[in-house]
């Protein structure tokens, strides 16, 4: 049989314990920030806990990526470069840059994985990056799956893809609104969220649209019915956004898409996991019931209505029912959902408000409120604070455990136990004992199998006991435990000692990039990124907007389209609708749309 595609969960970790939670919960791999650069300012962490971290996945065959995908000033260099090399040190299996002027310093033999901030959304792009010495590349999450494929088809670079979490409304690593107005780069982890915030919008004859909305606000994705089309389509990493959510959300979603990735790698032989070990979660896990602003498929059909959370940008959770009476204090649930005491509620009231409170007591439907008023009769009502589900998941002893087989055999002086897990490790303990008959031979062998079996709190669950003895013998429950315990003291450190991290020396070339000169959007911001771009022939290298703001300039690059949101899209929605620029307004601020509707590329330009 052909080998096997290996397929990769890549959840996201705030802090250690985040990262070895996610490991426990079924990641093949995770990615988590070091002290500084990490593209999250609140996100980083001291290299002991990155090495801690390291140790445990590397048990369980699984990755750790650092990620260090923020542009660098020169004066930052340095640094940077400290800190690769004390990753590098300390066990990581990859680097996530975004900064190619790192690929100008003297980087240790560590796989470079594109960020997906280095905007990788066309073949040739991702063909000159595999060139120049990257092992992974990180597409832009606004493809589709036709786009997936097209480029698997041109390049033997690993593809990385997000599969669920926060989207932003911009291509990555070309946002450039919050360094505009509030002095804070997106590109170096600072980002502001203005998205985030509300807008209103008007078209080109000055026609009010929308009035204080979240326009540019999108739902969180989720690619959970896609999984299988996107293995198709040659993705093998599938990455969770969420470097600073909660360790009850990564538990969450890293069973979640286990499970659902566990089930497609069941009915393929041509598939396998990426990582080692059995997983077993304790409770059922359900995305909706952690944080989300509603979801999405984003583009992976196509273009499709409906992207934009427009009526609030934060947690709406899960739908539970309407409200079918009311009275003072009260309200009464119409839901086959239990609500418990301290939940968190809210609805969306007669002016598209999102409103929210806590539950004071719940009594079966019957829904009783501190102080606020209730909701009137016919309301949506939603649960964005399953207080429950979140103490269940928090409380939750998930465990990962290596099937390992025992081979008890008898020797000249006592008794050897051989324990084999699944990777080739093997480790044997040998004993001398007197060999005692056993007087109830099937009692003494069911005696074996039962102490060999108790794993307990080590990383190994036995998967299967073999005796092989010229007769029955009788070995006291001391011993066999002496032997279980000494043979998985060895295994495990033998698993640990056979780890095999790739290593891949990066070497310079002068491979010529896909265009002759760039503009402000290649984001440069130091001098060996400008020498990187020398040598691969570029003759036009600004500066990045940080050092350069240029007036007028392209603050967001998006596919996502406010004409197609409103039903107003020229070419595929209405033909008689106006093509010209629309505006946006958020307090003094005022903003132009440009729509190049010919690439399906819309453009803002801060007035």
């Amino acid at each position: 049989m052909e080998s096997r595609t290996a397929i990769e969960l890549l959840s996201p970790a705030r802090d250690a314990d985040t990262g070895i939670a996610a490991v426990n919960c079924g990641a093949d791999a995770v990615y988590i920030a070091a002290r500084r650069f990490g593209a999250r300012k609140g996100a980083g962490n001291e290299m002991q806990d990155i090495e801690r971290l390291v140790r445990h996945a590397h048990l369980f065959r699984a990755r750790v990526y650092l990620a260090l995908n923020t542009l660098l000033y020169d004066h930052e260099l340095e640094e940077a470069l400290s800190i690769i090399r004390e990753a590098w040190n300390a066990g990581v299996d990859g680097i996530i840059i975004q900064d190619m002027g790192l690929l100008e310093c003297d980087l240790p033999p560590v796989p470079l994985i594109a960020s997906t901030q280095t905007d990788n959304r066309n073949p040739e792009k991702i063909r000159f990056l595999e060139k120049i010495g990257f092992q992974r590349v990180i597409l832009a999450r606004e493809l589709t799956l036709a786009e997936i494929k097209n480029i698997r088809s041109q390049t033997s670079l690993e593809l990385e893809f997000f599969i669920h979490g926060a989207l932003c409304v911009s291509y990555s690593g070309q946002c450039y609104l919050s360094q505009a107005v509030k002095g804070r780069s997106a590109n170096r982890g600072e980002c502001a969220q203005l998205c985030r915030l509300p807008y209103s919008l008007f078209d080109e004859n000055g026609k009010a649209l929308v009035s204080n909305r979240h326009v540019l606000s999108l739902k969180d994705l989720n690619l959970t019915d896609y999984l299988g089309q996107l293995i198709d389509a040659g993705i093998t990493s599938f990455k969770i956004e969420g470097r600073l959510k909660d360790i009850a959300y990564v538990k969450n979603v890293t069973s979640w898409y286990r499970k659902i990735l566990d089930r497609i790698l069941e009915e393929r032989d041509d598939l396998k996991r990426s990582s080692s070990g059995s997983v077993f979660v304790p409770f059922s896990p359900d995305p909706a019931r952690s944080f989300n602003r509603g979801f999405t498929a984003h583009f992976i059909r196509g273009r499709k209505p409906g992207l934009s959370a427009i009526l609030s940008p934060k947690s709406t959770g899960h739908y539970l029912g309407k409200v079918s009476k009311t009275g003072e204090g009260y309200f009464v649930l119409d839901t086959e959902e239990s609500v418990s005491n301290g939940d968190g509620l809210c609805y969306f009231d007669e002016q598209n408000v999102l409103r929210g409170f806590r539950v004071n007591r719940a009594e079966g439907n019957r829904i009783f409120l501190w102080k606020d008023a209730p909701p009137p009769p016919g309301t949506e009502i939603y649960r964005n604070n399953d207080l429950q589900f979140e103490q269940q998941v928090l409380s939750a002893k998930e465990t990962r455990k290596i099937p390992v087989v025992f081979t008890l055999e008898e020797t000249l002086k006592g008794y050897s136990l051989l324990a084999e897990d699944g990777d080739g490790n093997r480790a044997s303990f040998v004993v001398e004992s007197e060999h005692i008959p056993a007087s109830n031979p099937s009692v003494s062998e069911k005696l074996i199998r039962e102490q060999l079996g108790k794993t307990g709190n080590t990383i190994f669950e036995a998967a299967d006991v073999f005796v092989s003895f010229s007769r029955p013998w009788f070995i006291r429950t001391s011993l066999l435990n002496e032997m279980r315990r000494q043979s998985l003291e060895f295994l495990l450190r033998e698993r640990a000692g056979n780890y095999q991290r790739a290593e891949r020396p990066l070497v310079r070339n002068e491979i010529e990039y896909p265009e002759s000169s760039v503009d402000f959007r290649a984001n440069v911001l130091n001098r060996k990124a400008e020498a990187f771009y020398r040598r691969h022939g570029v003759k036009e290298i600004p500066t990045g907007f940080e050092l350069n703001p240029l007036p007028g300039a392209p603050l967001m690059t998006m596919k996502f389209c406010p004409k197609f949101e409103q039903g107003k899209c020229p070419r595929f929605q209405d033909q008689t609708a106006g093509k010209g620029d629309w505006f946006l307004t958020e307090g003094n601020n005022r903003y132009r749309l440009v729509f190049q509707c010919d690439e399906c590329v819309v453009t803002l330009h801060k007035e």
